[in-house]
């Protein structure tokens, strides 16, 4: 149990919340695989039991191939069942930011690659019959500042003109009809955009792999990847498995048996509180038509209605992976982020406070490839439900000899001197962030 101050009826008073995330407590039990005995030799071993990897077993498995999933801790453990649950359109960049960077041409590649990444989650879930609270409720981003709403704007006249993709801009003087709230001074409604419980979508994932021939093998670390002539030799614990092709679907947990990865990649902390569950009127009138919500801060919160009317409010409290130290901490942070938003909630307790590892580039781009013959996927930048399952399939699909679309394909896949997976740099980024929300 973690401990908080709240307020109520204007006295203080300490209240508990458990440590762990509401959807994992929240979803059906997956049963242990880790007793399972390895196969000696497989055509595609998957490194990783979250949405890329799964995603990837699944297709493969049903393609044919022979495919071992290994997760050195329990499948769907880090941020597949930890994250908001928002199934994104977009990326980490802005649209503008990409077409600047990049030029229109790509930029349509990134953003189509996007909308295909979230018809893939919908096709799964329905394909599978995964009960995992899937809903088109939209998105939107709120401008946090005033001079923040001129980029809204822009963007949605960019998408328009450029992409042919329909977004609505809602001015503050309509802003209660989207957000119980006058904190914010306008946003941006993206209606495609979804929601979802993450821990059951990942476990139904978990289910649809295995049903299809995929072997999953949690509680099994993977030590070292060694390039043979017919393949590559696979060394766990448990033991070794002889494979024709390795995809590296770690993310924010990638180690040492993949370092021309783990060089590329920053562990970033996430954190989420969820309340207890409020009123369904008063949920409703704070947030009305269930959508997705982030702001246009650095340090940005997300905050949605979870499926039983929590508020379940995440933010970049702590950029280090999460402790039991910095989970408490960052509880405290966002209880305080959330009051301010939504002051109605001061009655309801927070019931749970967890903490994940997000994937994040120098570039913030996701990549995904081949690095000395080894599959990955990677680096989704908090947009990972739809990527990650998206490029889980393309990477199934290429192994597979089937037709494929990766446009992150070539996109150089920057490191920096003297990082090698230990983000010792993250304090001063925090200061350089905070510091760019004071004064953009």
């Amino acid at each position: 149990m973690g401990w908080l101050t709240q307020r109520r009826g204007g006295a203080e008073r300490n209240m508990s919340f458990q440590e762990k995330s509401l959807w994992a407590a929240t979803a059906p039990e997956l049963e242990s695989f880790a007793d399972r005995p390895l196969a000696e030799r497989t055509d595609v071993v998957v490194v990783g039991g979250g949405y890329t990897g799964l995603s990837a077993a699944l297709r493969l498995a049903k393609l044919g191939a022979r495919v071992s999933v290994l997760e050195q801790e329990t499948i769907g453990w880090g941020a597949s069942s930890r994250n908001g649950g928002m199934v994104l359109t977009g990326h980490k960049h802005g649209i503008g930011e990409i077409t600047q960077a990049l030029g229109v041409t790509r930029a349509r590649e990134l953003w189509n690659a996007s909308l295909a990444a979230l018809e893939t989650v919908a096709t799964i879930v329905q394909e599978e019959a995964i009960d995992c609270d899937f809903a088109r409720s939209g998105h939107m981003d709120a401008a946090y500042k005033p001079a923040h709403v001129k980029g809204l704007e822009a963007t949605h006249e960019l998408l328009e003109r450029e992409f042919d993709y329909a977004t609505r801009l809602v001015p503050r003087a309509r802003m209660r009809e989207e957000l119980g709230t006058d904190v914010y001074y306008g946003g941006l409604v993206d209606e495609r955009s979804a929601g979802l419980h993450p821990a059951k979508y990942v476990r139904g994932l978990a289910s649809a792999a295995q049903r299809a021939g995929a072997e999953l093998h949690d509680e099994t670390a993977v030590m070292e990847i060694e390039k043979a002539d017919d393949g590559f030799r696979v060394k766990t614990a448990r033991g070794t498995i002889v494979t024709r092709n390795v995809i590296a679907a770690t993310n924010g947990y990638t180690g040492r048996a993949t370092p021309q990865l783990q060089k590329r990649i920053i562990p970033l902390g996430s954190y989420i509180i969820a309340t207890e569950p409020l009123d369904p009127q008063l949920a409703r009138k704070l947030i009305p038509n269930n959508r997705m919500i982030f702001d246009t801060k650095n340090f940005l919160y997300y905050f949605r209605r979870s499926p039983d009317d929590r508020i379940v409010f995440g933010g970049r409290a702590a950029f280090f992976p999460a402790t039991p130290d910095t989970v408490r901490e960052s509880a405290h942070i966002l209880r305080k982020g959330m009051l301010k938003i939504f002051p109605e909630v001061t009655a309801y307790p927070t019931g749970y406070a967890w903490g994940g590892t997000l994937g994040f580039t120098f570039d913030m781009y996701p990549h995904a490839g081949q690095a000395d013959g080894i599959y990955y996927a990677m680096g989704y930048g908090g947009h990972g439900v739809a990527l990650a399952t998206y490029l889980g399939q393309q990477l199934a699909n290429r192994i597979a000899g089937q037709a494929w679309d990766n446009p992150f394909e070539g996109m150089p896949f920057p490191t920096m001197p003297l990082f090698w997976g230990n983000p010792w740099f993250l304090p001063f980024a925090a200061l350089y962030y905070r510091f760019l929300d004071w004064v953009s």
